[in-house]
């Protein structure tokens, strides 16, 4: 299964020097038997929080999640070390993941970030540098600044820290909240800047495109988890300009007002949005019902949110810039909004008009763990067990969504587009997703079954690099994996005006949270990814 050059078909895959290599008459070293398999590249997750200060708050606060996860029946090891680093690279090499992103990472807390995912075994990484709510940010766009300096400090920002793009978490949000507001929508003002979100957005996403970097600003929209929020994310994806812009977790987004209650299914409307839109591409953040913990630094939001917290503890860490929010959530069957949100996000999957541009994710752990990623497959690929589900839901979730009337199936091919082929092309890894001569050799074999749950828990074979790392669902060899960044290149001037602001404001030198090889003691650790300006 190979969308990404239009192949369905049966055929030998060959390897070497731990790239995929067009035949060439050679007899080859060693042999697998695949006769009957499925083979995809190895998947990719575009937005999953596994490593960085976030997520090491989030294992402080609830060492107990993988424990509660299991009383819900999810399948994941009733260990505390189960959603540790080491953990997270194993689970993932099993399921036939070989390269995820973490989204979310602050650039003062960089070096931890980059060790924290130097320690996951196996998968490849990148991170996502958040911007968007940091001083200097804001006072480069108060002082009309917001053009060549604030291209430079992006390029900056992303090389000092090794990130592989850029994220954008409620714009202007998180900054407004420090001065006790409680709600930020896109054109109001963050207080004593006079920057709207939407002008941050704006001035952010030409940095990026300006800058040639392949992935486009990463996206988190203002009023997150709000009744008629869909409202703001379709304003949002009208206001890109015709840039290249994504929107993370659009579930999240999804939510009309209509009703008794005040809370039904905006999904028709957002992929209407969507799909007229070429220049965006989105990923899901589907929910999942059991216990997890919401991580973000959308501290605003999650302040809000505190309340509904279970068990019932939270953090938040109000910082420079986003800062962190932390709060225990169990989504529940038998809650009309919890089961409504598990409707919207496969309604989303399911409306959309191109796949290429509609991405798979939980935004883990926020939607749902990564391991019921197979669940969701299911749920996607079998209408049968759509329907089931729903079944066990509220009727009024039926009545409110159109989750019900949809029987749209997905394919193996669709499947390996949103998380394999979709997700490469996004972040510009083009060694990666496919599995043509030149690739990298991340390789997963499955056995087709009725039951998608159980064919994509563990894949019969996963090659790493042309190493081969598991067997039957379990892994055999640990490799250690690497991390791609991009660097595009800036005006050096830039350097001494950061460490001016940062020796006035904060009496630090910003080298002290600089990331090089050094960092994790790891020559070959990093890998850059080519700009195109």
């Amino acid at each position: 299964m190979d969308p990404a050059h239009d192949r369905d078909t049966v055929g030998d895959i060959f390897i070497e020097d731990g790239r995929i290599v067009a035949a060439n008459g050679r007899e080859p070293g060693e042999t697998y038997d695949v006769t009957g398999k499925i083979v995809m590249a190895g998947a990719i997750d575009v937005h999953s929080h596994i490593a960085g200060s976030n997520v090491t708050l989030g294992r402080r606060l609830m060492p107990e999640l993988p424990a509660l996860a299991a009383q819900g029946g999810q399948p994941i090891l009733a260990s505390p070390a189960a959603w540790g680093a080491y953990a997270t690279g194993i689970r993932y090499a099993e399921m036939g993941y070989t390269t995820v992103i973490e989204p979310a990472m602050i650039p003062t807390h960089a070096v931890e970030a980059q060790i924290e995912l130097a320690m996951i075994p196996i998968i490849d990484v990148g991170a996502l540098a958040i911007l968007g709510n940091d001083d200097f940010t804001l006072e480069l766009l108060r002082d009309g600044r917001g053009g060549d300096e604030l291209k430079d400090y992006v390029a900056w920002t992303l090389e000092h820290s090794k990130a592989l793009g850029l994220k954008i978490i409620n714009a202007g949000g998180s900054e407004a909240f420090k001065f006790n507001a409680r709600t930020f929508g896109l054109d109001d003002e963050v207080p004593a800047y006079g920057v709207t979100s939407r002008s941050i957005v704006e001035a952010l996403q030409r940095a990026v495109a300006d800058l040639g970097v392949p992935h486009p600003p990463h996206v988190h929209c203002n009023n997150l988890g709000l009744a008629g929020n869909v409202e703001t994310a379709v304003a949002t994806i009208e206001a890109t300009q015709g840039l290249p812009i994504h929107f993370a977790h659009i579930q999240f987004y999804g939510y009309a007002k209509d009703g008794e209650r005040g809370f039904s299914s905006g999904a028709a409307r957002l992929m209407e949005a969507v799909n007229a839109h070429h220049n965006a591409t989105v990923d899901v953040g589907q929910v999942m019902f059991g216990q997890t913990v919401t991580i973000s630094g959308d501290i605003l939001r999650q302040f809000d949110a505190r309340g509904a917290a279970s068990p019932k503890k939270w953090a938040i860490d109000q910082g420079d810039g986003n800062g962190t929010g932390v709060v225990p959530y169990r989504y529940r069957a038998d809650s009309f909004v919890n089961a409504l949100q598990w409707a919207i996000g496969l309604e989303i999957f399911l409306m959309a008009g191109d796949p290429w541009r509609v991405l798979f994710s939980t935004d883990h752990p926020n939607g749902a763990l990564f391991v019921r990623y197979p669940e969701i497959f299911h749920l996607l690929m079998d209408v049968g067990e759509r329907d089931r589900w729903l079944d066990g839901l509220p009727a009024e979730v039926r009545q409110y969504s159109a989750l019900a009337e949809i029987r749209r199936e997905f394919s193996l091919s669709e499947l390996a587009v949103i998380t394999r082929a979709a997700p490469a092309r996004l972040l510009g890894l083009a060694d990666r997703g496919h599995l043509g001569p030149g690739a990298i050799a991340d390789i997963a074999v499955y056995t087709e079954q009725k039951n998608k749950t159980a064919m994509f828990a563990g894949a019969d074979l996963v090659f790493k690099s042309g190493e081969l790392v598991v067997r039957d669902g379990k892994v055999v060899r640990v490799t250690q994996g690497r991390c791609h960044h991009v660097a595009p290149g800036y005006d050096s001037q830039i350097e001494r005006r950061v460490k001016a602001f940062y020796d006035r404001y904060y009496g630090a030198d910003p080298s002290w949270f600089g990331v090089s090889t050094a960092t994790v003691n790891r020559p070959d650790r990093f890998v850059p990814v080519p700009c195109q300006n």
